[in-house]
Parts: structure tokens; sequence; C-alpha cells
């Protein structure tokens, strides 16, 4: 093979790859392997590009005659170390016997299965604790609460809050799988942003005053029309006026605010903020990062006896990323906390 077709095919491979010869010298590499592990020039032994002792040996059994050689590695990168597949495949060379060796980081699908292995552990956590206690609470009925009225009507009572906390975690776990679903599928269709919150808060304002808290909306009486999906984006804006009036604490005040950006460097156009701020017990600088994972809470115990699911803000970090939004949360303990949705303004930004 031609030096000018060996380094056309290298080009032509998607993936980190270098050709090594019978030597075990570096015959050539491709860009990808290059960003991958450093430079590849021609000549220098292969070990010196990648210090990996199964790696090498695989190299050196293929070289010997043996058939491709496929492996998993953890190896440092120009990166950091990185999971990754290797794969030592028997070439055949003008010069004689070659290898060639690909290496596919593996460390995203590895990060997936981890996700997918907690998710579904968090799940069936959530699950398991409203259903035992149903079953312990099913077996006292049949038993010694059998003739015992005031046990029955207190034990029902907890078994529909058990029973609906399950119902709405369900609820929940779908409405993130349809938000997942169509996260790639930004809206096509206009919504009045002001019009939407004004709903929200008249709906809303009923709980909130039975609760002590006070919603002060400041949206304007006018329009403002962008790309949205409306029942998204009640949801989202819902779920925060809510979690402010459930955390907010009795005798506060939550504000809603809508405003205009100019320009929003982020989005590279003008944009539309709405914030949502309460006057609550504020969250610690050390959770803000983790809000929006799936079922992560500050204060589980309270999450759970205010009908949280864990999975509220995960729901609206995937509708606004859809929409191809921004989300920022700020937070100073005993303060409050605020949370910002921006919202482009046009389509214009892919």
């Amino acid at each position: 093979m031609s030096p000018d077709l060996l380094a056309q095919l290298l080009a032509a491979v998607p993936v980190p790859m270098a050709v090594v010869g019978a030597d075990s010298r570096l015959i050539g590499g491709n860009d990808a392997m290059e960003a991958l592990l450093g430079p590849v020039p021609s000549g220098r032994p292969f070990v010196t590009l990648l210090r990996h002792p199964e790696v090498n040996a695989a190299l050196d059994s293929v070289l010997a005659g043996s058939p491709r050689a496929r492996l998993n590695a953890t190896m440092q990168t120009r990166n950091g170390k990185v999971m990754c597949e290797v794969t030592v495949t028997p070439m055949d060379l003008t010069k004689g016997r070659a290898a060639g060796i690909t290496i596919e980081d593996r460390s995203r699908d590895e990060e997936t299965g981890q996700m997918r292995r907690d998710f579904v552990a968090n799940v069936s956590h959530e699950l398991r604790t409203p259903l035992t206690a149903l079953m312990g609470f099913i077996e006292t009925l049949r038993g010694p609460a059998r003739n015992d009225p005031a046990a029955q009507e207190r034990f029902l009572d907890i078994m529909g809050r058990e029973a609906g906390r399950m119902n709405r975690l369900i609820g929940e776990l779908l409405s993130l799988s349809r938000v997942e679903q169509d996260e790639r599928r930004r809206p096509v269709e206009s919504v009045d942003l002001a019009a939407l919150l004004r709903s929200v808060v008249t709906t809303l304002s009923p709980s909130a005053t039975a609760a002590g808290v006070r919603i002060e909306a400041e949206v304007g009486d006018g329009q403002v029309t962008l790309p949205g999906d409306a029942d998204q984006l009640v949801q989202v804006f819902h779920n925060l006026i809510e979690n402010a009036v459930k955390y907010g604490g009795s005798g506060g005040v939550v504000r809603v605010q809508l405003e205009r950006l100019e320009h929003e460097p982020v989005l590279r156009g003008p944009a539309w903020t709405v914030t949502v701020e309460d006057e609550g017990e504020g969250i610690e600088a050390l959770h803000l990062p983790r809000l929006t994972e799936r079922f992560y809470r500050v204060d589980a115990h309270r999450s759970r006896e205010q009908g949280g699911t864990g999975l509220g803000l995960a729901i609206v970090k995937h509708i606004v990323n859809r929409h191809r939004g921004r989300m920022k949360i700020e937070s100073t303990r005993g303060k409050g906390s605020r949370f910002m949705v921006i919202l482009p303004e046009s389509a214009g930004r892919a």
C-alpha cells in the first residue's frame, strides 16, 4: 500500500486510528488519534505513544500472527482517563505484516449505563417505600384492626396518601419520558408567555392563600409572543411557582416577574426572562448544581411530606432545553431563592 493510499485510508476513518509496522514502530496515524493521544510521528515506537501493557501485548500478538484482538481498557489521554474499546487488526502492507489500531471512547456509553442503573435503583426505592407502607397497613386491617373503625379510618387515610404519591411519581416519570423524547424537536407553534403566566398565577393563587403565601405577579397586561409549547411551559411555571409556595414559608411572598432582555449573550439574541422568587430559607450553594438531577432533594423527608417526587426540576430542565433556553438558580441561605427561565424571543437560534 502506497503512503498516499494509507494516508487517505487513515483520513477516512472517523475514529482514532494508527498503523504500526512489523517492528512495532508507527507508520502513521489520523487526526483523531492525534487529538486523543498526541502527535503520531512515523518511526516512533508505538509503546512511546501509548504505554498500556494490555494494548501493547495485544499488538505484539497480532504482529506475531494472531487474529484480530479486541479489548476494553482505561487509558490516559489528552482529555484525562477514559474507558476505551481498542481493536488491533492485522494488515498486509508492501513492507510486510502490520497492524491497525483503533481506539473508541466508550466513556459516554459507560456513563449512560450508570445513569440507567441509578435511575432504576432510584425508581425502585421511591416505589418500594409507599408499597411497603400499603402492604403493612393492609395486613394490619386484615388482622388487629379488623374491628377497629378508628384505626381503619386512620390507616385508610395514610394508604390514600401513599397511593397518591405513587400515582404522582408514575405520572411524572411518564411526563419526563415524553419530554426527553421531544427534546430534540424544537416547538414550532407560538405562545403568549404573559397570558400563560397570568393563567398559572390565577390557578395557583387559592392554594397559595390557603398556605399563607401571597403571589405577586409583574407580567404586564400586553402580549409577549415567542416560540413555545404552551402545555410544557405551563408545566414549567406551575412547578416553579408551586415549589416557591411550598418552600417559601407561610406569611411570605412569591414574586413572578417577566422582563425582556435586548441581547442575551448565550442565546445570541433578544430573550425574555421569567423570574420566580421566594422568601424562604434558601438553599446552600453546594446543592445548587444538582437541583435539576432526577430524584435529588435538598431535604428528602420534607420533600416527601410536601408530596414531591424529586423529578419536577429535572422535567423543567428538559423542557427549557427543548425551547433552546437557559435556566439559572440563585439562592442564599436564609434569604430565599430565585429561579430564572430565559427563553429566546425568536426561533433564529438552532
